[in-house]
């Protein structure tokens, strides 16, 4: 069974989740958390939520996902060999010939994008290799060959990452699986930033501390249940929070590109793999999205919101990670604009966390 607290310190809120870190202990197929949506208000940024079943079945297998069998009641980890052949085929598929620099064939391809022959030309490796790659035979391609394979796509920098983090060629996080609890230091530095609405989140997005004025934007974390505290999954599953944002299509697709390039980095967090599955199975825009295998990493931004008190307001954010603590990201939002700092002046204060 799973306990959980909010301890208060000063005027921040930090979150503590305790027990096993399987989905159940986060919340996928507990009852008790059926009613509880995404975030609050209704506010989004990402999050979990349960089955529909409310049984403790285990998610299923979401569709762009490729998983392998884990210990009974336990969330599927990456099959990073399958998930890397779809990758490449993904990435290849959308590539025209123009694009790499090479002359269009005359007659008509039966099939989008480039055609593996030419991969391999441009990589500088056989067709069979690439063939291999996109099968899924086992082949753990030297970070030579990878970085050649990058090139030869013509990958963004957060795809090339994401690459190297399927082939296990970019260093692992030193911190180990995901911290539960807000490192003391942070927590204190999100209750000093108050008025500037701040939060720590770890790399599944749960939302490990807050203070007042985060909560007063999007929503009181401290009445919801430590596994509801997800910035996913309170804009996808809380309805209160699905109309938050202005553009919310394009908020949900950056969630859901960083959410991946998250659930590459760290293949073997079932939790995070239950998200995933969860989330995949409850919300169609979701599964969508995350089948189309786009990755990037969302440092900094802005985001239009209706907010139910005090209207439209426009704010600013900044996603930073402290050198110690790689695993927690510290998010900070200040206003865009006059207007919207008045707006954000006329927010009830909510409590810290």
């Amino acid at each position: 069974m799973v306990s959980s607290c909010a301890r208060v310190r000063g005027d921040v809120r930090v979150g503590v989740v305790a027990g096993h870190h399987t989905p159940a202990a986060v919340g996928w197929g507990v009852r008790e958390a059926a009613s509880w949506e995404h975030r609050s208000h209704p506010r989004c940024w990402t999050g979990h939520d349960e089955g529909p079943s409310g049984h403790d079945e285990g998610p299923a297998v979401p569709p762009g996902t490729a998983v392998t069998a884990g210990p009974a009641g336990a969330a599927p980890a990456v099959d990073t060999a399958r998930e890397l052949a779809a990758f490449l085929r993904g990435r290849r598929e959308r590539l025209d010939p123009a694009d790499v620099g090479l002359p269009p064939h005359g007659r008509s391809r039966r099939t989008p994008g480039l055609r593996r022959e030419e991969v391999a030309e441009l990589a500088g490796v056989s067709v069979d290799y690439v063939v291999r790659l996109e099968q899924a035979r086992g082949l753990r391609p030297s970070a030579d060959v990878v970085e050649a394979l990058a090139r030869a796509l013509r990958l963004t920098p957060e795809e090339r990452a994401y690459l190297y983090d399927l082939t296990r060629h970019r260093p692992r996080d030193p911190e180990g699986p995901a911290t539960t609890t807000a490192a003391p230091p942070l927590a204190r530095l999100v209750a000093d930033l108050s008025p500037l609405p701040a939060m720590v989140m770890n790399h599944r997005y749960d939302i490990l501390a807050w203070n007042d004025r985060m909560a007063s934007l999007l929503v009181d974390f401290g009445t919801l249940p430590p596994a509801r505290r997800n910035a996913m999954w309170l804009c996808l599953a809380h309805p209160p929070t699905r109309g938050l944002y202005v553009d919310r299509a394009r908020v949900v697709r950056e969630g859901v590109a960083h959410l991946r390039t998250a659930w590459a980095a760290h293949p073997d967090d079932r939790v995070l793999a239950g998200l995933v599955a969860e989330l995949s199975e409850r919300d169609e825009e979701f599964a969508r999205l995350w089948a189309e295998r786009d990755v990037r990493a969302n440092g900094r931004g802005s985001k239009a919101m209706r907010h139910p008190e005090v209207g439209p307001l426009a704010v600013h954010f900044e996603v930073l990670m402290p050198l110690r603590n790689t695993d927690q990201r510290l998010m900070i939002c200040r206003a865009a604009d006059d207007g919207s700092q008045a707006a954000l002046d006329r927010l009830p204060v909510a409590a810290a966390a």
